[in-house]
């Protein structure tokens, strides 16, 4: 809008007068999409169409319009099908390093009724390592390599015998 309108002045007159001007200075003309149909009007009008189109358009899951605890919730409740094609224990370990961040970031300054508790990797390791030796074949419960090079898996001071 290059000016305001002037008090007393009839609106619907005002907005004819902008867009008559600025048609005659060719501000419409070879505007994307020009003399192209509209999308969308052969699609049958649902409730909330404009957040679908903008889901779809952005390449995004509705997942991504839950609430930062409840997305949190899901992105652990999936996370050994995550997991599942890594080929390291320390990519294991880093996925979940990245989610319990996110879980303590939340903790530290969420609020809400919905309650976020961190992800046990060795649990997730475990579960990861039990997955590929069942599927892969020639692999005979041999431990699985821990991203240190050899392999042994790397055991918590308070579980040594």
């Amino acid at each position: 809008m290059t000016e305001r309108k002037p008090p007393g002045v009839d609106f619907e007159s005002w907005v004819e007068k902008q867009i008559r001007e600025a048609q005659e200075r060719g501000e419409f003309d070879n505007l994307p999409g020009s003399g192209k149909p509209l999308s969308g009007l052969d699609r049958p009008v649902r409730e909330n169409w404009w957040l679908h189109d903008y889901l779809e358009r952005e390449g995004l899951s509705g997942e991504a319009l839950l609430p930062v605890p409840l997305r949190l919730r899901k992105e652990a409740e999936v996370l050994r099908e995550t997991v599942g094609g890594l080929r390291t224990e320390a990519e294991v370990r880093a996925v979940v390093g990245r989610l319990n961040r996110a879980i303590a970031e939340w903790q530290r300054t969420g609020t809400g009724p919905v309650t976020v508790v961190p992800v046990d990797a060795d649990d997730v390791v475990r579960d990861w390592r039990a997955e590929r030796d069942s599927t892969e074949p020639g692999r005979t419960g041999q431990p699985a390599e821990n991203g240190t090079g050899h392999g042994r898996s790397r055991r918590r001071w308070w579980r040594r015998r």
